[in-house]
């Protein structure tokens, strides 16, 4: 085999182990609880609510945009859930990284149940604050009630995932 050869086997060898190794450490941060950073953004009507609002709550915070069929297909779950968990200290909060506008004809047709903050332009860097290294949306995260994040999905996040870390901290409340 040729020099050019092994030097391009060994630099496809590093850029696999290189994505793997952050894979790996990505996930390990994923798994560490970390304080929730604090937040201000308005809703719709340009009401400001601050994260402090929701304090000693548990909240799945969801970064969303209109144009996202992953994230619109989320939407009625988490409404379903909303509605089944409110009595018990659990707060669906979504953070639309997209235009008012765009966010409030969507609204028309699916009347939320859950509080909806726009973001707009600054939603990535505060979705990247709360651990989400990819810029995916949706992405969503679980706080405690102790407002520490103990939970992080890039991407699409089910009901059942969801429930399954939900449940023990409802349970750690009793």
């Amino acid at each position: 085999m040729k020099k050019s050869g092994l030097y391009l086997l060994a630099g496809l060898f590093a850029l696999a182990c290189g994505i793997l190794a952050k894979h790996f450490l990505t996930s390990l941060e994923n798994t560490r609880p970390s304080p929730m950073p604090t937040f201000t953004l308005p809703d719709l009507a340009g009401k400001q609510h601050s994260s402090a609002e929701w304090q000693g709550k548990i909240l799945v915070i969801n970064f969303w945009a209109t144009w996202c069929p992953p994230c619109r297909k989320e939407i009625p779950e988490f409404m379903a859930l909303q509605t089944e968990l409110a009595a018990q200290g659990v707060v669906f909060i979504g953070i639309a990284i997209d235009d008012k506008k765009a966010v409030k004809n969507y609204q028309e047709d699916t009347a939320f149940n859950y509080p909806i903050l726009i973001a707009s332009e600054t939603g990535i860097a505060l979705a990247h604050k709360f651990g989400d290294s990819m810029e995916a949306v949706p992405y969503t995260a679980v706080i405690n009630r102790q407002g520490e994040i103990v939970f992080r999905q890039p991407g699409e996040v089910s009901k059942i995932q969801l429930m399954s870390i939900i449940k023990p901290l409802l349970q750690s409340a009793k």
